[in-house]
């Protein structure tokens, strides 16, 4: 199976991602895009959390329920969105526009890939060891990594969100993260402009 976009991580970073993407279906120059999302969520720190201190999250919701309210959301707003389920990705290679993904069921190939997993240590994906270094917030002590990027991005095709890009261990930055990546994206597909999706009342 064949993507324009594989998204790697179903916690706060990679739905969010994939959320913003599908909210541009209707955009020319995101027609017939093919978009992907290997949930990954089994192991997301996210699942032990409770959201006391997130604008617009009622207090005492749980990081559980944000993942499979963000699956239900995302399959019941963006169904073109693949989510797939049970696959651990074990393996990335090659470059912007034929990447290949290895999990441990299947072998996708993709022309961008989105990495948003956790930032445990060592990097639990072959293929990205080179780009691994400490994590620069997370103290030391906690043996955290984060992927060499810029702005997001490791190399051209390849990016980064969330806790991994280096960012604070809080939902709602790692859910702008994962939608930061989504717009540059959106950039890349209309030519270099960037876009903002917004619904509006009315």
């Amino acid at each position: 199976m064949s993507f324009d976009v594989l998204i790697i991580g179903g916690g706060a970073a990679g739905l969010s991602c994939a959320l913003m993407l599908g909210s541009a279906k209707e955009k020319p120059f995101v027609a017939g895009k093919k978009i992907g999302i290997v949930m990954h969520q089994k192991a997301s720190a996210l699942s032990s959390a409770v959201l006391n201190n997130v604008l617009g999250v009622q207090p005492g919701t749980t990081g559980k329920e944000i993942l499979e309210n963000g699956k239900k959301h995302l399959a019941e707003q963006y169904p073109d969105i693949v989510q797939i389920e049970k696959e651990k990705v074990i393996k990335i290679e090659g470059e912007k526009g034929d990447f290949t993904v290895t999990t441990n069921k299947n072998t996708y190939r993709a022309g961008i890939v989105v990495v948003a997993i956790g930032a445990g240590n060592p990097v639990s994906i072959e293929g990205l060891e080179e780009f691994a270094e400490p994590h620069a917030v997370i103290p030391a002590v906690k043996n955290k990594i984060q992927l060499k990027n810029n702005d997001h991005e490791i190399k051209p095709g390849l990016y980064v969100a969330g806790i991994l890009a280096g960012w604070i261990s809080q939902v709602p930055v790692a859910a702008a993260s994962g939608t930061q990546v989504a717009g540059y994206i959106l950039r890349d597909w209309n030519n270099g402009q960037t876009v903002m999706i917004h619904d509006a009342i009315g």
